[in-house]
């Protein structure tokens, strides 16, 4: 089934990284970079299915070269530590054609270029050698300024700013969504995707989680378990002993239940049969029987009372697990945001190292993965 992928990414100086070596490396060309002498040359590598610019309207002709492109959004920059490009990386279906793929791409890039006035270079890369065969994706490099006639112009603040920035990528997120189920529905592909978490969808199931190309790349090159998959398997473990607790007490509460709708139906019973006793009778009865009546009653009342008991264990056992789960899940989510932190720092190091060109013009065609 076609699986939802959108994310943004930055490319930043204060990373090492710069717009001239990302936009090299995703469209497997050579660029110059003018402003630092650097040459970034992956002309060998594989995997390229095609590059194209989408420029705004009223673009300069200069910007219709690649490497003039990049070069001037480089060099429109000052800081030593600025943001010189933003990525939008998608996942596409495999359903598909080659051609849909490639349209849907650069529809989304055009609408993108539209609404920001930004630059946009569609990089399309087909699945690794290893891994999922299915992983079809294509890199949008946006530059971060408007492209007007005369070049490059102010920034594309919106994106930018922490109040409008998540709410126009989740719009971002949900018209890729809409775009790529309108390209199935025209191929008579029966089946969709959707931007949503599986919670909002209401599907009861855990998320995957992606290892990402760091954890990916070093269980390729050792066939070992990566610390990230470990982690993974251990946190599914503890989930999967705590729903086994909490559905032993749920089974104690029912049996609970089970034992007072018993002894209701034992009184109701000895009713029914006192009623139908003739008349002459039912005085006679109800002395001998007064004795068995109460104390089944009294035997009701403390197994009602046994029940109650049992609830209010459990719902302070409930309460205690949430809040040791959620101290849990704090303490993981500090040590995930640490490791993540440690990860991306360590995956822009070895980007930014990849995008870098080696002495005598090295031709470098490994590069870094993507992983759904």
């Amino acid at each position: 089934m076609a699986i939802y992928h959108l994310s943004v990414k930055t490319v930043s100086r204060s990373a090492g990284r710069s717009a001239t070596a990302a936009a090299a490396y995703r469209a497997g060309v050579e660029i110059t970079d003018e402003r630092t002498g650097e040459i970034h040359d992956y002309t060998r590598k594989g995997g390229v299915e095609s590059a194209e610019l989408v420029l705004p309207a009223g673009a300069p002709e200069w910007a219709a070269d690649r490497a003039a492109l990049w070069n001037a959004a480089e060099q429109t920059e000052t800081r030593k530590n600025s943001t010189v490009a933003r990525e939008f990386e998608i996942a596409l279906p495999e359903e598909l054609s080659p051609a849909e793929r490639q349209r849907l791409a650069r529809d989304l890039a055009r609408e993108i270029v539209n609404r920001h006035g930004c630059a946009a270079d569609v990089a399309i890369h087909a699945p690794g050698k290893e891994g999922d065969n299915r992983n079809h994706h294509a890199h949008i490099l946006l530059s971060t300024r408007r492209l007007g006639p005369e070049g490059f112009t102010e920034k594309t603040r919106e994106l930018d700013d922490q109040k409008t920035g998540p709410q126009i990528v989740t719009q971002w997120r949900e018209r890729f969504a809409s775009l790529q189920n309108e390209r199935l529905r025209e191929a008579g592909i029966d089946v969709r995707v959707d931007h949503r978490t599986l919670e909002a969808q209401g599907i009861d199931r855990e998320p995957t989680q992606h290892l990402g190309p760091a954890a990916s790349g070093y269980e390729r090159r050792t066939g070992q378990p990566s610390d990230k998959r470990i982690q993974q398997e251990r946190e599914a473990v503890e989930r999967l002993t705590r729903a086994k607790t909490l559905g032993e007490l749920e089974r104690q509460s029912r049996q609970s239940d089970r034992l007072i709708l018993d002894l209701s139906g034992d009184l109701s019973a000895a009713k029914a049969e006192r009623d139908r006793q003739p008349a002459p009778e039912v005085k006679q009865a109800a002395a001998s029987g007064v004795a068995d009546f109460r104390a089944q009653f009294e035997a009701a009342k403390l197994a009602e009372a046994g029940k109650q008991q049992a609830r209010q264990a459990f719902e302070q056992f409930k309460a205690e697990q949430q809040a040791q789960q959620r101290q849990a899940e704090l303490a993981k989510q500090q040590a995930a945001q640490a490791l993540a932190k440690q990860r991306e720092e360590a995956e822009r190091k070895q980007q930014a190292e990849q995008e870098r060109p080696q002495p005598k013009r090295s031709r470098d065609n490994d590069g870094p993965g993507w992983s759904r």
